[in-house]
């Protein structure tokens, strides 16, 4: 029996093994999807399929950074609980996935699946991660990764927060490299996970951002019975100060620099350690991850999975 990339594709999706596996498997299971699962078992590679349905919302956010400071990278590896996130053996493979992503020319996480895994050629990354899953026993995986590369003008900073609750990874373009930077490099990767900024400056903003907000504020404003009297210029005025206000927010350069004891801006900061270290710099790109974000928890009920396993 012929085997199609329709079959693949569900085999990959039932057990989680890699796209070139799931095919040698069908080829040997002449085309049966039922015994193909049953090869991939006596391999032992898809022992965790069972667990892929199961939601992996905890985990680590980790940043790394190549010794020379030429390659960063920043990525997100989830498990179920938090108990695994703390696990050696766990923390291990996610440095692993680091190194793996330092190495590789994959834009995404499909791409990143389908290459040799970095410890073992003769396996790929994705059955790499079903193999860990079976090992650990609890759903994981590699949901998203970013990666800077400098130039001969960039110097990267990397902060970690709360054992890899949140990661930044920061990149300067700067003439001059010192020790000095590197600690101004972590005071404002430790801003980025505090304060959450989306953007650098005003003018990395995108114009649909400002317009989509614009319409969002003019329309609370119309809303709210206390305008019904004001012409309309001053409640122009009242929607850009608004906007001004929070563009203020979500402007990394804009905020108020936490650590700062006056009402200095991060701007500011970066000014005066340039001036400190007798040198050009400014931020030319950051990223921030905090596990689990956007992943809707499934909130569990001890008492009713307890009566469900007896049968009540």
């Amino acid at each position: 029996m012929a085997v199609t990339a329709a079959m693949i594709k569900e085999l990959r999706e039932m057990t989680g093994v890699g796209m070139s596996t799931c095919k040698e498997a069908l080829v040997e299971a002449d085309g049966n999807i039922e015994k193909a699962v049953e090869i991939l078992r006596e391999k032992g590679l898809a022992a965790a399929a069972k667990k892929a349905g199961r939601i992996a919302a905890e985990g680590l956010s980790y940043a790394y950074i190549t010794d020379d400071n030429k390659t960063g990278v920043v990525v997100e590896v989830n498990s179920e609980t938090d108990f695994v996130a703390k696990n050696a053996e766990f923390q291990k493979f996610v440095s692993a996935v680091a190194e793996q992503i330092v190495k590789s020319d994959a834009k995404n996480t499909d791409e990143l699946f389908e290459e040799k895994w970095v410890e073992d050629e003769n396996i790929t990354v994705k059955e790499a991660l079903t193999q860990k899953i079976s090992v650990i026993g609890e759903n994981l995986n590699i949901r998203r990764f970013k990666k800077f590369v400098n130039d001969d003008n960039g110097f990267l900073v990397s902060y970690l927060h709360a054992g890899g609750k949140v990661a930044v990874l920061l990149q300067f373009e700067t003439d001059v490299k010192s020790d000095a930077l590197n600690e101004a490099g972590k005071n404002i990767a430790m801003q980025i996970a505090a304060m959450n900024p989306e953007f650098i400056d005003r003018a990395a903003v995108p114009d649909d951002y400002i317009q989509k907000e614009t319409e969002i504020l003019t329309q609370q404003a119309k809303n709210d019975p206390a305008n019904a009297k004001k012409p309309d210029n001053v409640i122009e005025k009242m929607i850009t100060g608004r906007l001004n206000k929070e563009l203020k927010e979500k402007c990394l350069v804009e905020q108020e620099y936490v650590k700062a004891e006056d009402k200095e801006t991060v701007k500011q900061y970066v000014e005066s350690v340039a001036k400190e270290i007798g040198g050009k710099v400014s931020i030319k790109a950051f990223v921030r991850f905090e596990t689990g974000e956007g992943i809707e928890k499934k909130e569990e009920n001890f008492a009713e999975e307890v009566n469900k396993a007896m049968g009540v």
